[in-house]
C-alpha cells in the first residue's frame, strides 16, 4: 500500500526493493521523486504507456536483433525480419494499455517503422567496424564508493584495433542538439565506468546513436568526450540521489513535460505526504 496515500505513516523504513541502481532509476527520481517511490517502492502497475515509448522500444528490438545476427556471425537480418521483430515487440502490450495520440493509430506507425528501419539499415552504423563484444549487454559493479551496485544495460560494444566504443541507441522526434547530447552524457559516463574491465588497456569511446522519427528518418552519431572531472561529477550526483532515497524524501514535482502522460497521476492527486 502507498504509505500516504491509502495507509498512515509509521516510524518503519521502507524496504528496498533493489540492491543496485540504475540510470532510469536515478533519472525518474530526479524529474519526480514520488513517481520514483510510485515505481522502485510502492511498485505500483502502470496502467498505461505511451505509444512513442512503444514505438522506441520496438525499434530498439528491431536493432539489437540486427546486431546479435552480425555477433553471431550470420548475414545481416533482412528489412522483413526486422519488421517482425518490431510487430513482435508490440504484441507484449494489451492493445487498451497503449496511449495513442490524437487520431494516431498503431498501422498508421508501420510505415513510418519500415523507413526508420531502411535508414538504419542503410547507414554505416548498422555495420560496425570492429569485433562486437556486446548487445544489450548488462553490466553490474560497484562504482560509488557507499551506494549500491550501479546496474547497466548498454545496447552496443563495439572493440576496434584501438578502442571499446560504447554505444547508446535513442530514437527522437527530431535531430538532437549538442545541449540534449551534454544533458544524456551521464547516463555514458556511468557505462564507461562499468566497461573498463572489458578492456582495460584501450581507450574508451562513447556516443550516442540517435534514430529520428521524422518523415526523412536520419541516424546520427554524436561522441561523448569524457575526462576524469566529468565522471567524477556524474558519480557524485547519483550519491546525492541515493542520500535522498535513502533519506526516503519523496515529493511530487509538478511539470506540464512530465505530468501530462504520467501514469501515477491519480495516486498522486491523492498522495498526502
Amino acid at each position: 500500500m502507498i504509505r500516504g496515500v491509502l495507509e498512515p505513516r509509521t516510524t518503519s523504513p521502507l524496504p528496498r526493493v533493489r540492491d543496485y541502481m540504475s540510470y532510469s532509476a536515478i533519472s525518474t527520481y530526479q524529474s519526480c521523486p514520488l513517481k520514483y517511490f510510485f515505481r522502485y517502492v510502492a511498485g505500483l502497475p502502470e496502467k498505461t504507456v505511451s505509444s512513442s515509448l512503444v514505438f522506441g522500444g520496438a525499434i530498439h528490438r528491431a536493432v539489437e536483433h540486427h546486431f546479435n545476427e552480425l555477433m553471431a556471425g550470420n548475414d545481416a537480418p533482412t528489412t522483413e525480419a526486422l519488421l517482425g521483430e518490431y510487430d513482435a515487440a508490440w504484441s507484449e502490450y494489451e492493445p487498451q494499455s497503449i496511449r495513442f495520440g490524437k487520431e494516431e493509430r498503431r498501422e498508421d506507425l508501420q510505415p513510418l517503422a519500415l523507413r526508420v528501419l531502411s535508414a538504419f539499415q542503410a547507414n554505416p552504423f548498422s555495420t560496425p567496424e570492429g569485433t562486437i563484444l556486446g548487445v544489450e549487454e548488462e553490466l553490474r559493479d560497484a562504482v560509488i564508493a557507499g551506494c549500491p551496485d550501479v546496474l547497466g544495460r548498454v545496447d552496443l560494444i563495439v572493440e576496434s584495433v584501438d578502442a571499446v566504443t560504447i554505444t547508446d541507441l535513442k530514437t527522437s522526434r527530431s535531430r538532437w542538439s549538442q545541449e540534449q547530447v551534454h544533458e544524456s552524457a551521464p547516463q555514458l559516463f556511468l557505462y564507461h565506468e562499468l566497461v573498463k574491465s572489458f578492456s582495460p588497456r584501450k581507450r574508451i569511446r562513447l556516443q550516442f546513436a540517435v534514430l529520428t522519427k521524422m518523415k526523412e528518418p536520419t541516424i546520427d552519431l554524436h561522441e561523448v568526450p569524457a575526462s576524469a572531472q566529468q565522471i567524477d561529477r556524474s558519480k557524485r550526483v547519483v550519491e546525492k540521489v541515493w542520500r535522498a532515497i535513502e533519506s526516503e524524501s519523496f515529493y511530487p514535482a509538478p511539470s506540464p513535460m512530465n505530468c501530462g502522460g504520467c501514469s501515477f497521476r491519480e495516486p498522486c492527486r491523492r498522495w498526502t505526504g
